[in-house]
């Protein structure tokens, strides 16, 4: 007898209103400089191949290293698939950490500022192995990923009232 085990897709959600317009946060958000700024030092995270331009575009590739588990640092490379100026883009896995990573970032303005949505749809390598990884480490990890960056942004572009 044959078992596989697929390891499952799973998602992460989340939401954050800041009082900006959709200009200031889309320039923010849109550079691949300001990743580092939004990711827990602790993640040592830092861009490998710097990119040619501070305006993001369909086809660009970005390449780091990150340290996602007791300090060993990983490359990570993804690409921007998709973009709509001010309104999403979309970043997917090419080569990491996952056997797949799609993340969408969208944008829309809101009374007083403007509201930014993550949606991010990933599977884990290793079948079982994977699964149990996410539930002892990996899915804490992404939130607190995502806790540190909803600080952030209100540390750097304030709180809605």
């Amino acid at each position: 007898m044959c078992l596989i085990h697929m390891s499952r897709l799973y998602s992460l959600t989340t939401v954050q209103d800041l009082p900006v317009s959709i200009e200031e946060i889309w320039s923010f958000i849109s550079s691949p400089r300001n990743l580092k700024e939004i990711t827990p030092p602790s993640m040592g995270f830092d861009i490998t191949v710097d990119t040619p331009t501070d305006v993001m575009y369909t086809g660009l590739i970005i390449a780091y290293k990150v340290s996602p588990l007791l300090g060993i640092k990983m490359n990570w490379v993804t690409e921007i698939t998709h973009v709509k100026e001010h309104h999403y883009f979309v970043d997917e896995q090419r080569f990491g950490p996952y056997s797949l990573w799609h993340h969408k970032h969208f944008i829309e303005p809101i009374e007083g500022g403007v509201r930014m949505t993550d949606i991010v749809h990933y599977k884990l390598p290793f079948g079982f192995l994977g699964d149990i990884a996410h539930a002892l480490f990996v899915k804490k990890q992404l939130a607190t990923i995502f806790d540190f960056r909803f600080k952030k942004m209100i540390e750097l572009f304030g709180q809605m009232k």
